[in-house]
């Protein structure tokens, strides 16, 4: 409790000078909202973002946390009521979002990011803007992307049939997938049956044989229980980032002044780091407990999943072809990972001599 008050106690001090307190009317409210529970690193970010923006806008905002599906059941329900302004924050995946803004796919595109230095420093600069100036344009200015964060890891091929090394061995395999055509185009160019179930089903799904794997990360697996279900092959191919894409109300942001507004942003930053953190941390004990039920764990080695990349190739040019202002947002982030990997590199010259 009194390093809580101590840390509020500090961030308050850095900006009481600039910002004014709350009013008479009152703190400013923003409402945030997160199709998902207490235990879930969205959930982490909120409350990080919440202490963050209170205590920096010396009580001028106050942040309240609605967990679940009390405000909206769906991201595209979710979004319409970010542009609409009954919610101020939300935080979909790119699955959830890709019904309104269909290029954010692009966080589906299998091996682009090769691990999580390239991709926090991706999403840490001018990729995240273009895509947040492509859906204010596509929202009337209405739906502000604020940051992109991480919501479980990575996905990983997950069976319950047999270890998977290369793409051969994927042959024959049901892989459920959301209804979204990108992952099902990935599965087949793999080898595999795209099967799309619902999340909730996907349990006895697993027990009947409806499907025989899934592309998930770690802790959504050890979440759902699925190993009791018989899923319990694992290859940590690292297919693709689980973006959690950060989106807030334009007018509600705009309507700040600026030393509030770089509170918001501020907030945001904390928020995604937060979500950085997360998943990292709870992986450890996840994958633990899933070796510990017998589970089998694969690490592809690089000539492995070069093979994998080789294999899903043709679904970069699928997404060039088929998705609205999907050559835009691929060249774009083809760029981002590049600089990424330049600036990385000479970090590794610097801190390895």
């Amino acid at each position: 409790m009194l390093k809580h008050l101590f840390a509020a106690a500090a961030i308050a001090a850095v900006s009481v000078a600039a910002v004014p307190a709350a009013g008479q009317g009152g703190p400013i409210k923003i409402v945030a909202t997160a199709n998902s529970n207490e235990n879930d690193e969205d959930f982490a970010g909120l409350i990080v973002f919440k202490d963050y923006v209170e205590a920096a806008s010396n009580g001028a905002i106050e942040v309240e946390i609605f967990m679940g599906t009390q405000l909206c059941s769906t991201g595209a329900e979710c979004i319409e009521g970010v542009s609409e302004g009954s919610i101020d924050v939300n935080i979909t995946t790119s699955g959830g979002a890709a019904g309104i803004f269909p290029y954010v796919q692009v966080f589906d595109l299998p091996y682009v990011m090769a691990n999580d230095r390239v991709a926090e420093h991706v999403l840490r600069g001018d990729f995240v803007r273009v895509l947040r100036d492509m859906a204010l344009e596509d929202s009337d200015g209405t739906v502000r992307l604020m940051t992109v964060g991480n919501t479980g890891g990575w996905r990983n091929f997950a069976n319950t049939q047999r270890r998977v090394a290369t793409p051969e061995d994927m042959e024959g395999l049901k892989i459920r997938t959301v209804v979204a055509d990108l992952p099902q185009e990935l599965v087949r160019a793999l080898g595999a049956a795209p099967t799309p179930i619902p999340w909730p089903e996907l349990f006895t799904s697993f027990q009947t044989g409806v499907v025989d794997g899934s592309k998930n990360g770690i802790t959504d697996i050890m979440g759902m229980k699925f190993p009791d279900a018989g899923l319990q092959y694992i290859t940590l191919d690292g297919h693709a980032y689980m973006g959690a894409l950060w989106w807030m109300n334009n007018e509600k942001f705009m309507s700040l002044d600026e030393p509030l507004r770089r509170v918001v942003v501020d907030g945001f930053y904390a928020l995604q780091q937060a979500t950085f953190a997360a998943p990292k941390r709870g992986a450890i004990q996840a994958y633990a407990e899933f070796v510990e039920g017998g589970g089998d764990i694969y690490v592809p080695s690089p000539e492995e999943k070069a093979m994998f990349a080789e294999s899903a190739a043709p679904v970069r040019d699928w997404f060039r072809e088929n998705v609205d202002g999907g050559d835009e947002v691929l060249d774009a982030l083809i760029k981002a990972v590049a600089e990424a990997e330049k600036d990385l590199g000479m970090a590794y010259g610097s801190d390895l001599n």
